[in-house]
């Protein structure tokens, strides 16, 4: 009998829960922050004023998406918990049901009807729940929902992209914030949409542009927005 031997293999799916996060928290407070900073330069406020509204709104923004991430993640993760205890109990109630269940699973997917049977026979074996929890529900380990792994990396992606506008308002010359914000923010959005494509394996390029151009557009309509309400004081 030849022994089995798994050979290594680098697999990015297990990367999605943290990544999603992490990506939309620091675009988030890239964007958000540079739009408010714009926002409220525009409507010709003190520099002390648009330094004091960035730094509410970063300490802001990485607390609601802490919170909302952990709301939203826990959401699902309570979903999947109400499933998987269905599961177990109808394993229990009515065993041969289910593996009726798993073994037109494994025929829909092409398997022939007596492989699909004894696939399926000797998959609960094993681990009946885990057998039906990936493929009868489509919950894996790696894709499950940890919550307090999304809010944590929510909260601190936000505050490090916020922090790259902060510094820059507090570094660039007072006549030309606007400008300075903006430019160096649109170059930390596509270094950030560059840089996540490439860790989840999708095109750089359709990556950074996707991030930066979204990004002008919110930057663009905030500035407008203040430039408004600046004019009507």
């Amino acid at each position: 009998m030849i022994p089995f031997r798994r050979h290594a293999e680098r697999h990015r799916s297990d990367r999605i829960g943290w990544l999603r996060a992490a990506v939309l928290g620091a675009n988030d407070g890239i964007v958000s922050t540079a739009s408010l900073v714009g926002g409220v330069a525009a409507a010709g406020t003190s520099r002390e004023s648009i330094l004091l509204a960035a730094v509410a709104g970063l300490v802001a923004g990485a607390m609601s998406m802490a919170a909302g991430e952990y709301v939203s993640v826990h959401s699902q993760a309570d979903t999947e918990n109400a499933d998987l205890a269905r599961e177990h109990a109808e394993l229990e109630q009515d065993p041969v049901a289910e593996h009726r269940e798993l073994t037109a699973i494994y025929v829909g997917r092409g398997l022939e009807a007596k492989l699909a049977q004894q696939v399926a026979e000797q998959l609960m074996a094993h681990d009946a729940l885990g057998a039906h929890a990936r493929d009868e529900l489509g919950i894996s380990q790696t894709q499950a929902a940890r919550p307090i792994q999304a809010a944590l990396a929510s909260a601190a992606s936000f505050a490090a992209g916020a922090t790259l506008p902060l510094v820059t308002a507090i570094v660039a010359p007072a006549a030309g914030v606007i400008a300075w914000v903006f430019g160096t923010s649109l170059v930390f959005l596509a270094v950030l949409g560059g840089l996540a494509a490439r860790i989840g394996g999708a095109s750089v390029p359709v990556g950074a542009w996707r991030v930066t151009f979204w990004g002008a557009v919110a930057m663009a309509i905030t500035a407008g927005v203040g430039t408004l309400f600046g004019a009507a004081a």
